[in-house]
Parts: structure tokens; C-alpha cells; sequence
């Protein structure tokens, strides 16, 4: 599905973009009546312990979302030019690099789970269980790492459908359990607050084995084959190259996970009904912000390939139709959003005040990410080139100089409320700062092929 001056581009966007929201989709969906089962099942206290983990589950995935980002600009350069060696090449190399940090992530998160917890200011009525739920869920990670990781991989190659319907398959199992588990249903165990992961797990499992054998049944140039286990080897080379592009996105990822833990501590200083709303925002949050940063990957491919096709025409209307696309989904969902809030966050907020107190810090902060989305696919457009250091650099400095700062003084102004304001303050900066940087200095570089 390379992009062809016969195919509209606006069509060539919703063909890689729809299996991709539709994933985002069913990734959220999945969250959320997790979440659901939690808060109505074992109660708000539980939510609020679930809640805490968000930040720390993010801030490995973040690695591993940088390792894709680099990857994914690679693969998508050599399948433009029809280079499917160097595609199995960079997967091997980029795969085992993840495992290596799932292992790592596994261990260290465990040990540490309670002292991360604490450090956060998790309200001590909620902290066992959280602890207890911190522990199955960093286990679990090595395996989350590579799902997530390979089917980043995938979409280099134009290759949204595969991840759909194994996620698919994920959140059907995973959605099945989570109750199974919390109740004892068919002779399972109950295993409480942590039958999520328990559930999650089992879903990652059966979505890998199912992604692998439909890989290989259509001889997928991605297939777990014998030449692709050939090529799962640390290449300095190719590595180098992954991280020169996917390492500054992966900081840039840590950096906002980072900034995520700092707001949850701001947060969980007003009590666990205040952590328990966090939750529940974050997850309409997620419906939305999702879909953006799939129209931002949805640039950055197709650019990477029309650079690698030696179609740099392409570039500028690659952008403009995603800006246009953001404007109409994006914009929909948080239209949406403000429409139908009050419902939404009744799914899994049964206390009438903390439900209140969601909804309000929600309309502060949702309009914003119309303004993140912007920002995002303007950013991946210069990632399809290799140009990362400075669009990271602008949005490290918004995060550590702009949001932080402005969350800690609005706190103190305005309460609760103030943290939350924080968030359009700093997308605003990210958008002004990331235009100037592509219209005075990317636009006129030379663009030339990575690989």
C-alpha cells in the first residue's frame, strides 16, 4: 500500500488509518472496561490502585515505542525502495534489542515496585493493593514489550490490518477473564485487583501465537520464518541507525511519562477520590489522543517510504492531509467527548462527587488535544527524514520548562483544577515552536534516504 500519485492521499490515509484507530480503539476499549470491571466490581479504592501503576507501565513502554518510531522510519525507507532483506534485518535487530529491555523492565520494576509506588505519594489506603498489582504487571512486560514493539514494525510495511485483528483477539480474551478472575467463575482462582493483568497476559499470549501463525500462513515478508530468526542479532550498524532516530523519540516519550508521574503525585496530594478521577479522565483522554498519534505515524510512514520511493514531492501533501484529518477526527472525538462526558465517565466513576470532580477537570484540559495532534504529525513528518533531536528538544523543553512549572503555580492558584490547565499551556508552546522550527530550517534542508 505504498502511496502512488494514482491514489488520493486522503485515501491512502483512512486505508493505513482505520485498522490503526480501530486498534487504538479496541487498545483503550480495553483499558477502560478493565477499569469498569475494577471500579464497579471491587470499588473505587481499587481503581485508584490500578490508576497509580499508569505512569510506571508507560515509562518502559516508552523505550519501546522510540525503538519502533526509529525502526519504523527505516523499514518504511526500505520498503519504499523494495528492499525487503533490509526490512527482515532492521525487525531482527530492533526485536532483540526489545527483549533485552523487557527482561530488564521485568526485574527491576518488580523489585522496586513498592519504593516507585511510595515515591509517587500513592495514598497509603490504596498502596498494598497497588503494590500487588505492580508486581504481576512488570512480569508481564517482557511480553507486552515485544507485542507492542513488533506490531510497530508491522505498520512499517503498510501493515495495519495484522495488529487489528490480533488485538482484536487480545481484548476479547482479556475482557473475558477480567471478570472470570475477579469472581471465581468456571473453577478459576480469584485473584482480585490483579485479575487484569492476569487477563492481559493471557490475551497478549494468545494474540502473538495468533499473529505468528497468520504471518507465516501468507508468507509475510514480517513472518517469523527461518530467515527472520537469522536475522535476530544486535547489528551495530543498523542499530546505531535505529537508535540515532528512535532514542531521542524514546526520551522524549520517558521525559512525558517522567512529567506523568510528577502530575500523579500533584494529583494523589487531594486524596485517593483525586487519583481515582485521574484515572477516569486519562482514559477518555486516551480515546482521543490515541487516534492523533496515529494520524502523526501515518504521516511519518508514508513520508519515510516516499523518501525511500525518492518521491519527496510527496512530503508537503503527505502533511496538509494530515492536519486536515485531525482537524475531522480528532476534533469529532473531542466534540464527543465534551458531549457525552458526564456519561462516560459514569461507566466506571460510581461516587456521585468524584464523578463531578472528573468531568470538570476533563473540559479543562480536552480541547488541547487538537493542538497535540497538530503538533504531533508536524513532528512526525520531520521524523520521516531522520530529523528528531530538535522536534524532541522543543517538546522536552515545553514539558520540563512550560507544563511542569505552569502545574506546580496553578496548583498552588487554583487547586486541583491548576494542574490540569497545565496541559493546553504546553501544547500550545510544543505547536508554535514545532512550525517554526519546520518552516525556517527543516523545509530547507537536503532529504536524503537512511538506509
Amino acid at each position: 500500500m505504498y502511496t502512488s500519485a494514482q491514489s488520493p492521499l486522503w485515501k491512502t490515509y483512512f486505508l493505513f488509518l482505520a485498522p490503526m484507530v480501530l486498534s487504538n480503539f479496541l487498545q483503550s476499549m480495553s483499558g477502560t472496561v478493565n477499569s469498569i470491571y475494577i471500579g464497579q466490581m471491587l470499588g473505587t479504592q481499587a481503581l485508584a490502585a490500578v490508576s497509580g501503576m499508569f505512569p510506571i507501565i508507560f515509562f518502559f513502554i516508552a523505550l519501546v515505542i522510540g525503538l519502533g518510531a526509529g525502526a519504523g522510519v527505516l523499514i518504511g525507507q526500505a520498503w519504499g525502495a523494495r528492499e525487503g532483506h533490509m526490512v527482515k534485518a532492521i525487525a531482527g535487530a530492533t526485536l532483540l534489542l526489545g527483549v533485552l529491555i523487557g527482561l530488564v523492565a521485568a526485574v527491576l520494576g518488580s523489585v522496586f515496585a513498592r519504593q516507585a509506588l511510595q515515591g509517587l505519594g500513592t495514598p497509603a489506603d490504596v498502596l498494598d493493593d497497588a503494590v500487588a498489582y505492580a508486581h504481576v504487571m512488570m512480569w508481564t512486560l517482557p511480553f507486552v514489550l515485544v507485542y507492542v514493539l513488533f506490531t510497530q514494525l508491522l505498520r512499517g510495511v503498510s501493515d495495519t490490518l495484522s495488529p487489528m485483528l490480533a488485538l482484536l483477539l487480545s481484548t476479547v480474551v482479556g475482557l473475558a477473564l477480567t471478570p472470570a478472575f475477579i469472581r471465581g467463575w468456571l473453577g478459576l482462582p480469584q485473584l482480585g485487583i490483579q485479575s487484569a493483568a492476569f487477563a492481559g497476559l493471557f490475551g497478549t499470549l494468545a494474540a502473538m501465537a495468533w499473529l505468528a501463525w497468520s504471518l507465516i500462513r501468507k508468507n509475510h515478508p514480517l513472518a517469523p520464518d527461518r530467515e527472520f530468526f537469522a536475522a535476530l542479532r544486535l547489528d551495530r550498524e543498523i542499530l546505531g541507525k535505529v537508535l540515532r532516530i528512535g532514542l531521542p523519540t524514546g526520551v522524549q516519550m520517558i521525559v512525558l511519562s517522567l512529567s506523568e508521574l510528577v502530575i500523579l503525585a500533584l494529583v494523589n496530594q487531594h486524596g485517593s477520590q483525586a487519583t481515582a478521577a485521574y484515572g477516569a479522565v486519562t482514559q477518555i483522554v486516551n480515546y482521543v489522543q490515541f487516534p492523533a498519534l496515529s494520524i502523526a505515524i501515518t504521516a511519518s510512514i508514508l513520508g519515510a517510504q516516499a523518501i525511500g520511493a525518492g518521491r519527496l514531492e510527496r512530503m508537503g501533501p503527505i502533511l496538509r492531509t494530515g492536519l486536515w484529518i485531525n482537524v475531522c477526527l480528532t476534533g469529532g472525538l473531542i466534540v464527543l467527548g465534551y458531549l457525552l462526558s458526564h456519561w462516560l465517565l459514569g461507566l466506571f466513576l460510581t461516587e456521585d462527587s468524584t464523578r463531578a470532580m472528573a468531568e470538570h477537570l476533563l473540559h479543562i484540559m480536552l480541547w488541547s488535544l487538537l493542538i497535540f495532534g497538530f503538533q504531533a504529525i508536524i513532528g512526525g513528518i520531520m521524523r520521516a527524514s531522520g530529523t528528531v533531536l530538535v522536534p524532541v528538544g522543543i517538546a522536552i523543553v515545553c514539558v520540563l520548562g512550560v507544563q511542569l512549572p505552569a502545574a506546580y503555580w496553578l496548583d498552588g492558584q487554583f487547586g486541583l483544577q491548576g494542574v490540569w490547565m497545565a496541559f493546553p499551556v504546553a501544547y500550545l508552546g510544543m505547536l508554535v515552536l514545532q512550525t517554526l522550527y519546520y518552516r525556517m530550517v527543516w523545509q530547507h534542508q537536503k532529504i536524503e534516504r537512511l538506509v
